[in-house]
């Protein structure tokens, strides 16, 4: 569904790195183009995120809504992310990312579980592939192959859902909701399901 008023406004859940974190990242950005000489351009270090279900270029209020309510219900545990290495995609932008050498269950659990969720409460979430990855460089004019870097030990403690106003330039971040892990490990725990009124 697309909106006249607000054509490409993106929504999604991500987890949004806590300060250390993120100086951590640019650090090892920084080295990165130092090293690689990739061109294009880092990103600045308050745009990292990696994103979780992704929601679409426009959400109607009331899917937005039932998606906040979604998020409230999860109960998932805190994890420790290491991302400890870089790569690119191919895509036209050439992004340059860094990512874990092995996901931890605890992230892929916290993006199933709530993909499962919005979709069980119908709230509409993009069909992609999940690929956890902070993007620090854009317009590299070379690929980057899998390239280990000093790790970023990085305590997840929260995600949040973000809406990416691109009709403003810079194009803006605006955090909607904050909502904190603080529930056990629990391995085979289904979806909540919420029904729409």
């Amino acid at each position: 569904m697309t909106d006249s008023k607000f054509p490409h406004n993106r929504l999604f859940f991500a987890l949004w790195p806590d300060d250390e974190t993120r100086a951590s990242c640019a650090e090892a950005a920084r080295d990165l183009k130092t090293r690689m000489q990739p061109d294009g351009y880092l990103l600045k270090p308050e745009r990292y995120h990696i994103t979780l279900p992704y929601l679409g270029g426009y959400v109607p209020p009331d899917q937005e809504a039932a998606a906040k309510q979604v998020a409230q219900l999860v109960s998932l545990p805190p994890f420790i992310l290491t991302l400890d290495q870089a790569n690119s995609f191919k895509n036209r932008e050439v992004p340059w990312y860094l990512a874990p050498l092995e996901t931890p269950p605890e992230l892929t659990l916290l993006h199933d579980h709530l993909r499962d969720a919005l979709r069980n409460s119908g709230v509409s979430v993009e069909r992609m592939r999940f690929t956890p990855h902070l993007t620090v460089v854009r317009n590299a004019t070379v690929q980057i192959p899998p390239t280990r870097i000093k790790p970023v030990v990085w305590q997840v403690k929260e995600f949040v859902l973000i809406r990416s106003v691109l009709h403003d330039q810079p194009a803006e971040y605006q955090i909607l909701g904050r909502w904190p892990l603080n529930g056990v490990w629990q391995p085979k725990q289904p979806p909540p399901q919420m029904a729409l009124f």
